[in-house]
């Protein structure tokens, strides 16, 4: 028989373990600084993305819209005036050689990289999550098959096969759509094998065997027993894969194989700016910086998160405190 203790997810509407590593996360968040500012940093990232439409109304900007009279001919296209040519009408400047303004075209390439990075990260975790709960729960035969296959997906060389697949696929299907499936076909293989591995430790757990002598299939048992107990190790893992993603989208688009002109993305913008470099530094440093705060935010808001869910990542922390010394 299974007690309260032994069974994570109670069925008489007791708090779930998911509820439970939401409020562990809350309470952990809001006693550390950097993982504050890395959720601020987000969000507003974030609300200026979903905001961008507005945004280029609101300064009367069109990201694809070129301003030959913004740029020196004479010199190759080098914006006119100070910085880049930031101004009240142009914020951040315009693009050399075209003239388009910056600040829209980060705006918008800021939707990019956060729909492809989040998309292959939901392809990533359905994909890993099945192939996991599958190969633990499955036959002997099937274990191994999905093992093997999780091994050669793990060891394959992901960015040249992206590159690969991107490169044949024909130009009129949506790139960002296509980033999205390359990504996450190609790398769900560490979350399968953690799924896979947590899976097997909960299987033979008493509220399991409660489930299985109860006469539940292993469906059923999939999705009401151990899917609830896997939820905080794979939002952990998911919060990592994020800016992993992200910066995958990027380096496609800098090689040419990702989103294609006109729609901006950080990527597309930083293999454009390799030649403008010292007529023009805010054209690189723009895109450079935002891609790195963004990947930095995501990585310790994705490490708090691991912290927060792992009891023995918060025993660690606590050795060497005072209150440790005092006890």
């Amino acid at each position: 028989m299974s007690t309260s203790l032994d069974r994570p997810a109670s069925a008489n509407g007791a708090p779930t373990p998911a509820a439970g590593a939401g409020r562990r996360v809350r309470r952990w968040l809001r006693g550390r600084p950097s993982a504050l500012a890395a959720t601020a940093v987000l969000a507003l990232l974030v609300l200026l993305a979903l905001a961008a439409p507005l945004l280029a109304h609101l300064t009367g900007q069109d990201p694809n819209a070129y301003h030959d009279d913004l740029v020196d001919s004479a010199r190759g296209g080098v914006p006119l005036g100070s910085f880049g040519g930031i101004s009240a009408d142009h914020w951040l400047g315009v693009e050399p050689g075209t003239g388009r303004d910056l600040f829209t075209r980060l705006l918008y390439g800021a939707q990019v990289s956060l729909l492809v990075s989040l998309g292959a990260t939901v392809v990533q975790v359905c994909i890993g999550v099945a192939a996991g709960i599958t190969a633990a729960l499955g036959s002997p035969l099937l274990g191994r098959l999905i093992g093997g296959a999780t091994d050669v997906m793990i060891a394959l060389p992901l960015l040249i096969l992206a590159v690969a697949l991107t490169a044949v696929v024909p130009p009129g299907f949506p790139r960002p759509l296509l980033l999205v499936l390359v990504i996450g076909v190609l790398d769900w293989g560490g979350t399968a094998r953690l799924v896979r591995a947590q899976t097997l430790s909960l299987r033979g757990l008493d509220f399991v065997e409660a489930a299985r002598l109860a006469g539940n299939g292993r469906l059923r048992i999939a999705r009401r027993e151990l899917l609830p107990s896997l939820a905080a190790p794979v939002i952990t893992l998911a919060a990592l894969k994020v800016p992993t993603n992200m910066v995958i989208e990027a380096s496609l688009s800098f090689l040419g194989v990702g989103v294609k002109p006109p729609t901006p993305s950080w990527g597309q913008m930083l293999s454009g700016a390799q030649t403008w470099f010292r007529a023009d530094p805010a054209y690189v440093l723009l895109p450079a910086g935002l891609l790195f705060l963004t990947v930095l935010a995501f990585t310790v808001l994705g490490d708090g998160i691991r912290t927060a869910l792992d009891p023995r990542e918060g025993s660690r922390l606590r050795v060497g405190t005072g209150k440790e010394n005092a006890a």
